[in-house]
């Protein structure tokens, strides 16, 4: 979510002759691994069609309502079932979708044409009613997309096809925001009570949790819950027929079964014994056999996100620490010995396998008004890093506990981390969860500790607001996981959602960012080379924000 088009993606294909997949050699994957791999694959259904595409991945959408998350996740599912009203190109660009044109009325007011034409799964007329109660939806509580619709006074139809967003403030970059507004049929909605969006971190259950009903150009099928996710192609979805240079834009998948598997090994089973097509997240020690291997093709590109580390703030004692009356991250010189205790190179060497970037910017330099100087980080100075615990008042360190997805490469470099935090007396206790447990934690704000990453829009705008904007109801920092709060920034924060002037907006974005580098609300970590292994017999495009378009996917 950036302003600067990112570089298209590189298909990798290496050798002449695919290799023979035994117990003893080729992959060298346990033995226990490769049988439970091959045990659980052959629980899938046969494909149904010969545009049937497998997809792995070690995480689950965890909902179908496009309201109740804003995780890569769910978003890489829930949105090939429903639209937006704006969605991106191949090259990342802001195009129309359910909006066919926009335009900025006045400073407080942007009019959008809705698509003619266009039904929802269920065969009913998509129309202003239901975007106008789509994105009423996203702004209500417990929607964990309001943030990036603050300043959102009105939606008002206009007429059957015509909507107009009124605002409190001018916002010259609305059209941007509205990427991941899924839209809904109000009249489904009614029909099966879930007018508000599922409160997901109240483990609420919904109709909407595993039903689906949207425009998009795949249907939901079936859904069961860390087992298994199938999409039907949508028929008459309205992009089938588009072109580009004369051919036909999109792909030709009829199905489309997403399956979550968590163990590496396991996933890399699958994919060589052709039971999946895809894996959106293979492990890093595997790529250079990958590409060794005739049979598959990569993909790869720059991460757009990163990885973070964030400090509880909120509290005035850490819950579980050694240190009582006292939360030693609120002490700037505390945080800073963290960053420094931390060798985030070596991470990305012997972790990631050299796939990755280490970074000292909270967003990435491709993103508008980012400053590329921010992107170096302090060094890696374990003595410094006690010196300065010392200084704080805890020369012998503390005690804290560390929270992490407990997802192979994430748990890996915790684990790394906490024994670097150790080395200079933070002794911490890493907590992997699984992410039903581990989201609620960041969302909620109640970890002492935590990393996590994050995809940011083109537009600065949103994750300013989501991570580093005082938490408090109706949008304002919805991902600020520590609960930082500062003032001055955020009055900067609001006024880059009003200031209509890009060249002044990029300089705002600047200084948050340096006063954010300087104040050390979290610790920055690195941005991966995003890989995606396919069987040759796909093709697909790839976005620097790790989402797959099922649409542009086509099989040999």
């Amino acid at each position: 979510m950036r302003r600067m088009q990112p570089s298209h993606a590189s298909t990798i294909r290496h050798g002449s002759r695919p290799p023979v997949l035994t117990r003893s050699t080729c992959w060298r994957w346990p033995r226990r691994a490769a049988v439970v791999g091959l045990l659980w694959v052959a629980t899938l259904a046969a494909p149904l069609h010969a545009q049937t595409l497998r997809i792995a991945s070690a995480f689950d959408p965890q909902t179908m309502d496009p309201h109740a998350l804003a995780l890569l996740y769910h978003t890489r599912v829930a949105f090939q079932v429903h639209e937006s009203l704006v969605t991106r190109d191949e090259t990342f660009g802001l195009e129309p979708a359910l909006a066919v044109s926009w335009q900025q009325l006045d400073p407080r007011r942007w009019r959008f044409r809705l698509r003619e034409g266009v039904r929802f799964h269920d065969g009913s007329p998509f129309g202003a009613d239901d975007a106008v109660f789509s994105l009423e939806r996203a702004l209500a509580s417990p929607s964990q997309r309001a943030f990036q619709l603050k300043g959102v006074t009105a939606v008002r139809k206009v007429d059957a096809l015509t909507l107009d967003i009124e605002l409190e403030a001018p916002d010259a970059v609305l059209p941007e925001k509205l990427q991941y507004i899924g839209i809904m049929s109000r009249a489904w909605a009614e029909r099966h009570g879930v007018q508000r969006a599922q409160d997901f971190n109240g483990k609420q259950e919904t109709f909407a949790v595993r039903q689906a009903n949207g425009t998009g150009p795949f249907r939901l099928e079936r859904y069961e819950p860390d087992v298994r996710l199938v999409l039907r192609r949508h028929a008459a979805w309205w992009g089938w027929g588009e072109q580009r240079g004369g051919r036909a834009r999109h792909g030709n998948l009829q199905e489309v079964v997403f399956v979550p598997i968590r163990s590496d090994a396991t996933r890399l089973a699958a994919l060589a014994s052709g039971e999946v097509d895809l894996v959106l997240d293979p492990p890093y020690q595997d790529i250079p056999r990958l590409k060794a291997d005739a049979r598959f093709t990569l993909l790869q590109m720059p991460d757009l996100g990163q990885q973070y580390l964030a400090f509880d703030q909120a509290r005035d004692e850490l819950e579980g620490s050694d240190v009582k009356g006292r939360n030693p991250f609120k002490d700037r010189r505390v945080r800073q010995a963290v960053y420094h205790a931390i060798n985030v190179p070596l991470i990305v060497d012997k972790v990631l396998r050299g796939q990755g970037v280490p970074t000292g910017a909270f967003l990435s330099p491709r993103v508008d008004g980012s400053p590329p100087e921010l992107d170096r980080r302090l060094p890696f100075d374990p003595a410094r890093a006690r010196a300065l615990l010392a200084e704080a008042g805890y020369p012998n360190g503390f005690t804290v506990t560390l929270d992490c997805v407990n997802v192979a490469w994430r748990e890996n470099a915790c684990q790394a981390m906490a024994a670097m935090l150790a080395q200079v007396g933070i002794r911490t206790a890493l907590r992997a969860s699984p992410t039903n447990q581990f989201f609620p934690k960041l969302s909620q704000g109640t970890a002492s500790l935590i990393e996590y990453g994050w995809t940011p829009s083109i537009d600065a705008w949103p994750s300013l607001n989501a991570l580093l904007r005082s938490h408090a109801p109706g949008g304002f920092g919805t991902f600020n996981a520590g609960r930082y709060a500062n003032p001055a920034l955020d009055a900067l924060i609001d006024q880059i959602r009003t200031e209509p002037d890009l060249t002044r907006r990029r300089a705002m974005v600047a200084t948050v960012l340096r006063l954010a580098a300087d104040d050390l609300p979290y610790v920055p970590l690195y941005r991966r080379v995003l890989t995606w292994a396919m069987a040759r017999k796909v093709s697909a495009v790839q976005w620097p924000s790790d989402s797959i378009e099922l649409r542009w996917v086509r099989m040999d």
